[in-house]
């Protein structure tokens, strides 16, 4: 935790100083990968742990909601929508398939209900190392979804398993998941855009 030697100050220009490190083609990939699930009607699906699930529910709900422009009734628009769900929502699924199985597989199994080939995984870690996002990204590979890891530290083995990666190479858990939603929120007002055309 960076901040503990830190003034506000000297927090904030770090934090604007990490912001500008990471590679906004990897930023631009992910908003594209997101685009081609929209245009074929797949489903784009989210996870993470503790923050980085945090930052999945928040991602999910602002690309559910504010990729979209709607009328002021509630009339069918016929607008085409995004198929997007974080399976960190679900508590008592997870609960259920975590005391009876084992926390390893709370995202997998979801997707085992879920997902189709074709469909996107975004998986977050900021250690790249936390089991249940591998195990889940094992699955999605073999069965013939896109992973894209969002990571942070040395990228771990999340890194090098996920087909993409946005990665931020910095050892603190609190500014990798600021940066992470950071580049979350330019996502969505680039798949806005795109919506709007």
């Amino acid at each position: 935790m960076i901040g503990v030697r830190m003034t506000p100050t000297e927090y904030l220009t770090r934090m604007g100083e990490e912001l500008l490190r990471i590679d906004p083609a990897q930023v631009k990939l992910l908003a594209d990968q997101m685009w081609q699930r929209y245009e074929a009607g797949r489903f784009i699906f989210l996870i993470g742990n503790g923050g980085s699930g945090s930052n999945a529910s928040h991602f999910c709900e602002d690309v559910g909601k504010g990729s979209l422009k709607l009328p002021d009734d509630l009339s069918n628009d016929g607008k085409k929508r995004f198929r997007i769900v974080s399976l960190t929502d679900n508590t008592p699924y997870i609960l259920a398939w975590a005391n009876d199985e084992g926390f390893d597989r709370v995202f997998v199994e979801q997707l085992r209900n879920l997902a189709s080939p074709g469909d996107l995984l975004i998986a977050i870690s900021g250690s790249g190392n936390s089991k249940n996002i591998l195990t889940a990204v094992e699955w999605a590979n073999r069965n013939g979804l896109t992973t894209f890891g969002c990571t942070g530290y040395t990228g771990g083995k999340l890194q090098g398993l996920a087909h993409h990666n946005l990665h931020v190479p910095l050892d603190d858990m609190g500014i990798v998941e600021t940066v992470h939603l950071a580049a979350f929120h330019w996502v969505v007002d680039d798949l806005h855009r795109r919506t709007s055309l």
